[in-house]
């Protein structure tokens, strides 16, 4: 069982910037997929940014331009760069791995860390 541990979050004025980091207690190359996704007050936890285990990166249209995601495989971290951000970016972001199994895909996902951007 890996397990997934957010930090970073925290409150910020708009047009702040934040990186929030995603640890795994094992390698991060056994995923096949590790991203971040988010979830604002009443509404569905939603996609932000998802790498592939080769590096290629696809960005939710809402947040192409100001999110940026990385990783560092030594860390077995992955990281999320928001810049200038908003107050629709106020949310719980959650670090999510998936694995590609014969039966299917398997999900893990850390508790996430809130995001409060306000003046």
């Amino acid at each position: 069982q890996v397990h997934l541990v957010e930090s970073g979050g925290g409150s910020v004025q708009p047009g702040g910037s934040l990186r929030l980091s995603c640890a795994a207690s094992g390698s991060i190359l056994l995923f096949n997929n590790m991203g971040w996704y988010r979830q604002a007050p009443g509404k569905e936890r939603e996609l932000v940014a998802i790498m592939d285990s080769s590096g290629s990166v696809n960005y939710a249209e809402s947040t192409k331009g100001r999110f940026t995601i990385s990783r560092d495989n030594a860390k077995n971290t992955i990281y999320l760069q928001i810049d200038s951000l908003k107050p629709e970016d106020t949310a719980v972001y959650y670090c999510n791995g998936r694995m590609f199994y014969s039966s299917g895909p398997v999900d893990y996902w850390g508790k996430g860390t809130l995001v409060t951007v306000s003046s």
